[in-house]
């Protein structure tokens, strides 16, 4: 468990719980969910004494669950927030040796069917924080790294004004939820790539046999995907209707209009996700139903041929078929002329109806 107190524009790690939160800053606690109870009692004293209230176990239970969907609820002291972000590489390696599936780095599963995520719970008090992460993550500590960097750990040293430190609890919620819905933005373009891949693959004029299987597991986790977003719209969308309807105390106006303004780009991110989403959806139901009538197309070419084959054919076939009947009587059946008579007819009858064919163009070759 760390404990991180931002005061007067200053960043720097603590001990232990301090006695009370800043006056013109907050604390931010974050720590695993592995250790989750084995902290409860300093977790539930820094509530108690930073926030005003202890956790319910209620809430407790789902920061406990690995597999808690997006949402949010509320007391009347602090707010809670489940976010799922997506799992990171290692992340993704490790679930899959844990579920006896060892990543063969010459046989890279795409990124379809490496598409998991993980849960994060904000406990959001006036001036505490209370961040919980799944093992192993560094996502608060790379948030640190990376967005507050300027800022050094000694007290009374300031940040550089180029990432200006959270205003609030509230605030830096907003702040991280947002960078891990842009790495949803970020899988688009990898997912756009593969998806354009399959559809070339389905549309390209000979190719094997499709892999359909691959298909069919991108059409469903990209069903998954989109049910999470929905989850993650929902779960801000009701954040941001009760922090119109109770704004935090701890914030003047233009502080309370910027953390609405940060709330709404991070749910206009959210639905665009959805939005590419749902049109990767369509995207991969078109090229399947192209690629059908692509098949059935050239069915109907190869049939046409055939039919034009037999139409040759039939007026020869009853020539023969006439004057192999087992009468002794027939037309020119004892001329010496009649087989290079019959045959000059036959070639003739052939043309004849090839030519016809090739002027109605029932033989012309289809464009590619």
């Amino acid at each position: 468990m760390q404990i991180v107190e931002f005061a007067g524009g200053t960043l720097r790690f603590l001990e232990s719980v301090p006695e009370q939160a800043p006056a013109e800053g907050f604390v931010w606690i974050y720590l695993e969910r592995e250790s989750l109870r084995n902290h409860l009692p300093t977790l539930q004293h820094a509530a108690q004494r930073l926030g005003g209230s202890m956790l319910l176990e209620l809430h407790l239970q789902d920061l406990e669950n690995p597999a808690h969907p997006s949402y949010y609820d509320y007391t009347s002291i602090y707010d809670q927030v489940v976010f799922r972000r997506l799992a990171t590489s290692e992340e993704v390696d490790r679930d899959l040796h844990s579920e006896g599936k060892p990543p063969d780095p010459h046989d890279s599963l795409p990124s379809f069917q490496r598409i998991r995520t993980k849960a994060v719970g904000f406990v959001v008090f006036d001036r505490l924080l209370i961040t919980v992460n799944p093992g192993g993550c560094h996502t608060a500590r790379s948030f640190v790294e990376r967005y507050l960097s300027d800022a050094v750990q000694n007290e009374g040293l300031h940040a550089n004004g180029r990432n200006r430190l959270p205003g609030g609890p509230s605030d830096l919620m907003l702040r991280m939820i947002n960078v891990m819905v842009d790495s949803y933005l970020e899988l688009r373009r990898q997912l756009s790539t593969e998806m354009d891949g399959w559809q070339h693959e389905l549309l390209r004029t000979g190719s094997g046999q499709a892999n359909w299987n691959s298909l069919l597991v991108a059409r469903s986790e990209l069903h998954k995907l989109e049910d999470l977003c929905e989850e993650q719209n929902d779960a801000m969308q009701e954040w941001l209707d009760t922090a119109h309807e109770q704004p935090p105390a701890a914030l003047v106006q233009p502080e309370r209009d910027g953390l609405l303004a940060r709330a709404r780009d991070v749910i206009e991110h959210i639905q665009r996700v959805v939005h590419h989403v749902r049109r990767m959806e369509q995207g991969a139901e078109s090229p399947v139903q192209i690629h059908f009538a692509a098949q059935s197309h050239r069915t109907n070419e190869i049939m046409r041929v055939l039919t034009a084959l037999t139409a040759v054919f039939l007026p020869l076939n009853f020539i023969t078929g006439f004057f192999g009947m087992n009468f002794e009587f027939l037309p020119l059946i004892h001329s010496a002329q009649a087989m290079w008579a019959i045959l000059l007819t036959m070639v003739s009858i052939a043309l004849v109806v090839l030519l016809v064919f090739w002027r109605k163009r029932y033989l012309a070759r289809a464009a590619r």
